[in-house]
């Protein structure tokens, strides 16, 4: 039998009455952020890493480590006993010196030497100075491929355990079983990484590198540009919608196929087909808005930037739902598990576009970012996913602390909610036809509104 993961097992209650738990962890994760955020990535702080991109590189790759520790190895190899019983500050401190540590070696070992500097230059900032390259373009162009792979690899490991539930390897014992996923979605990514960025670092060099990789791109016809930013859209999509299946949606509508094997297929590939149509809503959305992108010209008219801010909304969406689960419980458990969803899916929404206003209006006042949409120093998925970054330390790492505890032996939690069977029935399918009906007349409204909502939403 699968054994469930440490964040399935435990329980947690809150120390103090509602909502002084919520508000403390919210301050507590804030301050941590700001103060992290000088530290290590605001220009204007002490290490100064928001270049952006190797900013950008370590923020996603401490995001993928923290998913191996939790998800893949389920903290493996701590025992339960020593998760259960120590201090959860002490925790968080040593699993996120953990994390920075595997992620500091990866950088050096496997990126920087053994792929910079025996298989492609483009992963090796000292080798792209010595072929003439200035240090810093070195350094962003090596960190951008870098982080591409980690973009990759925060969608194809959580969903292997969140939709394939961890097949075939779901009844093996820690490490084998950590091991087993990690190296299969490893070599995922590594294919995945190179049919669809590796063409992006080919014409990144003059003259395009066409004997090393296909240039252009295969996309160009079809995205309007030879640039990888139409790749991370519906790359961004696919991370977003894996978090959104595991916690305010609860697996849902995939939970119901009974058979195993149907429902995991189900759910990695759904996944993906949610993902792709929310980035090309996205981007033609910002056409309603902005007009149609014109190719050739610079900033957010230009297809390449518009498909980069595909995945920038996406983030946006990402870090309130994520606050939701961890802090809210949910927020709407007291319906029919459609209804919550339903009401939690359109919170989220809202959350979202009020966090775009509120961070394009005073980002850069705080954040030692640019002021603008698609200024080249502005690049709100760092400071997101940093943001995100820190909650999962907090929730993850550190049990919520200090406005939640671990629930003692024999402590109920309770969570208002309807139960439900699962099972397919009549009513069921009356419904999804329902849902469809109304989901397109939604779309059509959308559609319509969406120039005049705009309008209302300028921010410059």
């Amino acid at each position: 039998m699968e054994t469930p993961l440490y964040l399935e097992e435990r329980s947690l209650v809150k120390r103090f009455s509602s909502p002084l738990s919520i508000l403390l962890n919210t301050l507590f994760i804030m301050v941590l952020f700001y103060v992290s955020w000088w530290i290590f990535q605001d220009p204007r702080g002490i290490m100064r890493m928001y270049t952006p991109f190797v900013g950008y590189m370590w923020c996603r790759w401490l995001l993928v480590v923290m998913i191996w520790i939790a998800y893949i190895f389920d903290f493996w190899p701590f025992s339960r006993s020593w998760l259960n019983n120590t201090h959860p500050v002490l925790k968080g401190v040593i699993l996120t010196t953990l994390t920075a540590v595997i992620f500091a070696v990866m950088l050096k070992l496997f990126f920087e030497t053994l792929l910079g500097e025996y298989a492609i230059t483009y992963f090796s900032p000292e080798r792209l100075t010595k072929e003439g390259l200035v240090e810093f373009y070195a350094l962003e162009y090596s960190a951008q491929a870098i982080l591409m792979f980690a973009a990759i690899a925060s969608w194809l490991s959580p969903a292997w355990v969140v939709a394939a539930e961890g097949a075939p390897w779901g009844n093996l014992k820690q490490p084998i079983k950590g091991f087993s996923i990690f190296i299969v979605t490893f070599l995922l990514s590594f294919i995945v990484y190179f049919v669809v960025y590796h063409s992006n670092m080919g014409i990144l060099f003059d003259p395009w590198q066409k004997f090393a990789a296909v240039t252009p791109p295969w996309w160009e016809d079809f995205a309007g540009t030879v640039h990888g930013n139409f790749n991370i859209a519906w790359v961004m999509c696919c991370t977003v919608i894996v978090w959104m299946h595991e916690t305010i949606w609860e697996r849902y509508p995939f939970s119901m196929i009974q058979t195993p094997w149907i429902r995991r297929t189900a759910s990695f590939f759904g996944i993906i087909a949610i993902a792709v149509a929310l980035s090309f809503f996205l981007y033609y959305a910002q056409e309603l808005i902005w007009g149609e992108a014109i190719r050739g010209t610079r900033r957010d008219a230009a297809p390449d930037w518009r498909w980069l801010h595909v995945g920038e909304m996406a983030i946006f969406w990402l870090l309130p739902t994520l606050y939701m689960h961890f802090y809210l419980k949910n927020g709407f458990n007291g319906y029919s598990k459609v209804v919550n969803i339903f009401l939690r899916t359109i919170a989220t929404v809202l959350a979202a576009i009020a966090l775009y206003y509120v961070y394009y209006k005073t980002a850069h006042l705080f954040l030692g970012t640019q002021k603008g949409f698609s200024h080249p120093q502005q690049f709100p998925m760092i400071p997101l996913i940093w943001f995100i970054n820190v909650m999962l330390i907090n929730y993850w790492f550190m049990d919520g602390w200090p406005g939640w505890r671990l629930a003692k032996v024999g402590e109920v939690i309770k969570v208002r909610s309807v139960e439900e069977n699962g099972v397919l029935t009549a009513s069921f399918y009356k419904g999804a036809v329902g849902g469809i009906v109304g989901g397109v007349a939604v779309y059509f409204a959308i559609i319509y509104l969406l120039p005049y909502m705009g309008k209302a939403l300028t921010i410059f």
